[in-house]
């Protein structure tokens, strides 16, 4: 449940000061990709990521591309809310750190869940497309 609860992974609110094409491509990398985690959409999360993707958990786990695309297709959680917020992206030549915070409300195993998550997600510009290649998330105050 953690893995996809925090794969920073739904919807992202695009913030309205980004500046220029490369940020905005990134942050509509990030929405396509959120879009997909709250769809439960493996066939997208696995034309999104990138094959060596991993995401280092709140619990200190590590997954891996396979991993979220077989959580996907369990279809749980469910989300009623996955969004991050307050995201600042930083571009170092084919490489995007983004770092902000994820906000997510649904049900899993029957079960509701709200929690509160701050992120760092490193994007890579490939064949002029960025996608993501490590993810972190770290709980906060619920």
């Amino acid at each position: 449940m953690l893995r996809t609860l925090i794969v920073v992974s739904a919807l992202f609110a695009v913030p309205a000061l980004a500046q220029g094409a490369e940020e905005k491509a990134v942050l509509q990398a990030m929405v396509e990709w959120c879009a997909a985690a709250q769809k439960s959409d493996a066939a997208a999360l696995e034309r999104i990521l990138l094959d060596d993707y991993t995401l280092t958990n709140s619990k200190g786990q590590i997954s891996t591309k396979a991993d979220d695309i077989a959580e996907a297709k369990k279809v749980d959680p469910q989300y009623e809310l996955l969004e991050n917020r307050d995201m600042k992206v930083r571009i170092h030549g084919n490489t995007a750190v983004v770092t902000g915070r994820t906000v997510v409300k649904g049900l899993s195993g029957g079960k509701a869940f709200s929690a509160n998550f701050q992120f760092t997600d490193t994007l890579i510009k490939v064949q002029g497309k960025w996608r993501p290649l490590a993810s972190h998330v770290s709980r906060v105050g619920d």
